[in-house]
């Protein structure tokens, strides 16, 4: 068995994922700008992901910009038929690196276009719509314009399945009364767990939830807490972070990410972590330490 498939998998639309997957953000350069130091590298992670058994990879055109979606193309195309691309749009990068709010119906469209170009598809698995303000925030209000911009790609055949990415619960309940959601990607870790009910609810509904940043936002005490259970558990704290998101609930995608083949065969290793019941209390007592 495949290191990735001890995770089991999720339907993602129409589509049955490991739960374990493999985020391409550090790919390219620092904060996701620029070339990568090494393509070469980057590509051999890519290889070592679907090696491992991953079947879906999380992506965007606005990582480098089109830095991230060429290297995917040229490592992996043509694709596996079992593997799965999920891309995000609703944001562009300035000239500095910076991160500008992009989602008219119009930018939605363009975006759209260029990861069908930098991927080399014909139509795209999963699109995210990225919800945001002028910075990395979440933007307040109606999403119904994007959506309705989203519905009509997917109506055309570019888009197969439509999802939504630093959301509010209203703004997923407003996205899910107009089309089909198959995942919501949210911040979502041990110590940052705001989107509780927002997982449940989804995991009833059989809609995937997928965390970003699964591993950061610990404050001094909770990253001491996390290493003494890892610490007897035998596992390393990272891969424990990991695996309590893949017990947490059966609908949890992971996307960790990393530009090291070593470092990825690392993250794929906590699918195979056992958390019994004690470990998960205290490791759930966590997002509360002072």
């Amino acid at each position: 068995m495949k290191p990735a498939e001890t995770s089991g998998t999720f339907r993602l639309g129409d589509r049955s994922v490991t739960r374990m997957g493999y985020g391409a953000m550090q790919l390219s350069g620092p904060r996701a700008f620029g070339p990568p130091k090494d393509p070469a590298s980057a590509k051999a992670v890519l290889r070592a992901a679907l090696d491992a058994g991953i079947t879906h990879i999380d992506t965007s055109d606005f990582y480098g910009p089109h830095q991230t979606n060429c290297l995917i193309r040229e490592a992996l195309h043509p694709y596996p038929d079992d593997l799965t691309l999920v891309t995000k749009i609703g944001a562009r990068r300035d000239a500095a690196g910076g991160w500008l709010r992009a989602d008219s119906p119009k930018e939605l469209r363009q975006a759209v276009h260029d990861n069908l170009t930098n991927l080399g598809l014909e139509a795209l698995d999963v699109v995210n719509l990225r919800v945001m303000a002028s910075a990395m925030s979440t933007a307040e209000g109606s999403v119904a314009e994007q959506v309705l911009a989203l519905a009509d790609l997917q109506r055309e055949g570019l888009v197969r399945h439509i999802g939504i990415s630093n959301a509010t619960p209203a703004q997923v309940a407003e996205a899910r009364s107009m089309v089909d959601i198959v995942c919501v990607q949210n911040l979502y870790n041990i110590a940052s767990r705001a989107e509780d009910a927002l997982v449940d609810a989804l995991a009833r509904d059989g809609i995937a939830f997928v965390p970003y940043f699964p591993l950061g936002g610990f404050a001094p005490l909770q990253s001491t807490r996390l290493s003494e259970i890892a610490a007897r558990v035998g596992a390393s704290s990272r891969q424990v972070a990991l695996a309590w998101l893949l017990r947490r609930s059966p609908n949890i995608l992971l996307i960790p990410g990393t530009s090291s083949v070593t470092h990825l065969h690392d993250i794929i290793a906590a699918a195979g972590v056992a958390l019994d019941d004690v470990a998960m209390r205290d490791l759930d007592g966590i997002a509360v330490a002072a």
